[in-house]
């Protein structure tokens, strides 16, 4: 049967919050905004969940269509929407009527930030189409990648988690709509976010990383043999877990090693209840316009110094410099008012469609200060030869900036 499927993920939505939170408001506007476009209401149910630790519960809601249907679900406690709308094109091309329907609600909802699919459907035995999908740099540039299977989607109790698969990425990892780490290309960030400062410091014995429940991080992390205990504290278990299952190929078990602590819970908490001391702190987050945004500011930054050893360093991905200045800007300058020195740093990673900025900060190590014989001398003592980004001569040039990049950060 030839028809068309339109998703939506919508993001920091600021449309009114009764269309998130009431079920007659939100029928009301599906009803309204399916009528406009030309298509036929058979039936329609709707839901409100209960409220969950003192926030409004979402509504989930259905209209049936003499086309197919209309899917939807809100997340008033982030601000999100999913939406799903199919219309069969068997005997008239419905096509546009369902572009201007998820067009209208979407337009209700005011999202800051859109993640949109669209997949052709037809007859059962034609080869199935890759699935192309977008992803935002910032509100005007997008890229993306095709993906030929799709492993799995659920919703965990934290976001959505998507398992895909294509010829170049291999298995990839996606949450709430954002590309998080993939089989074939983890090693540009993995190998970017753990090496410069581990390789810095001296004796790294004991670290911590918050977030990277795919555990591509903690693997680094662990070929330095000094390291004798790896905290690792992700609040989303179902990501260890589905790591643990499908994602061996990034982090060779590492989730399991007997030198690491995997802890599910709050990693804010965590860094203001713990009483260790840690030579390295890695934030491996998601982007500060997910959830993890309260992780990105000075109060946490403050927390997280308080957990240093003497001597010790935190690092931190900040964005994209060209398609996110002012982020870079105000991260660095919010670091530089609590930590000494600054080191910024940057790599292309493909997965994330651009040139990106990280930083190790600190009071005391200074990993650009690192020549390419000390960096050398100390892969051979680790016995660290299984790197495929990372080498003694690179890490200098980690930190050799582009002049634009650098007028981004504090003099």
């Amino acid at each position: 049967m030839q028809g068309l499927h339109l998703t939506a993920d919508l993001y920091q939505c600021t449309g009114d919050l009764s269309i998130f939170v009431d079920e007659n408001a939100l029928a009301a506007l599906c009803r309204q905004q399916t009528e406009l476009s030309g298509l036929t209401i058979v039936g329609d149910k709707w839901v409100t969940f209960p409220e969950y630790q003192g926030e409004p519960g979402g509504v989930t809601g259905a209209v049936l269509l003499a086309e197919s249907h209309l899917a939807i679900h809100t997340w008033p406690e982030r601000g999100g929407v999913t939406l799903d709308v199919y219309v069969c094109n068997f005997s008239d091309d419905n096509s546009g009527k369902a572009q201007q329907l998820l067009d209208g609600i979407i337009a209700a909802f005011n999202p800051t930030q859109i993640q949109r699919n669209q997949l052709i459907r037809g007859d059962q035995d034609a080869p199935s189409e890759p699935e192309l999908l977008w992803e935002n740099l910032n509100p005007n540039s997008v890229y993306g990648f095709r993906f030929t299977r799709r492993l799995l989607s659920k919703q965990t109790a934290f976001q959505q988690l998507e398992l895909l698969e294509s010829a170049d990425l291999g298995k990839t990892l996606r949450l709430d709509g954002c590309l998080m780490t993939a089989e074939k290309e983890e090693f540009f960030y993995h190998e970017g976010l753990i090496h410069p400062a581990a390789m810095a410091h001296p004796n790294p014995r004991h670290a911590l990383i918050l977030g990277g429940g795919d555990g591509g991080a903690l693997e680094e992390l662990l070929k330095h043999k000094s390291i004798e205990s790896a905290t690792l504290v992700d609040i989303d278990g179902d990501v260890i877990a589905v790591s643990k299952e499908h994602l061996l190929s990034i982090n060779k078990g590492a989730l399991d090693s007997p030198r690491a602590n995997v802890v599910v819970g709050d990693g804010a908490q965590f860094v203001k209840e713990t009483e260790q001391k840690f030579d390295l702190v890695f934030l491996d987050l998601t982007d500060p316009e997910t959830p993890a945004g309260p992780l990105y500011t000075p109060a946490f930054f403050q927390d997280c110094k308080k957990v240093l050893a003497e001597g010790g360093a935190m690092v931190i991905h900040l964005g994209a410099p060209f398609y996110e200045p002012e982020q870079i800007t105000r991260l660095s300058s919010e670091l530089n008012s609590v930590f000494k020195h600054v080191n910024a740093y940057g790599l292309h990673i493909p997965l994330y469609g651009a040139y990106w900025a990280m930083a190790v900060v600190s009071d005391h190590l200074q990993p650009a200060q690192l020549g390419v014989e000390q960096v050398q001398q100390r892969l051979v003592e680790r016995e660290i030869d299984d790197l495929q980004y990372y080498n003694s001569a690179v890490h200098g040039a980690l930190f050799a900036l582009p002049n634009y990049y650098q007028k981004l950060l504090p003099r």
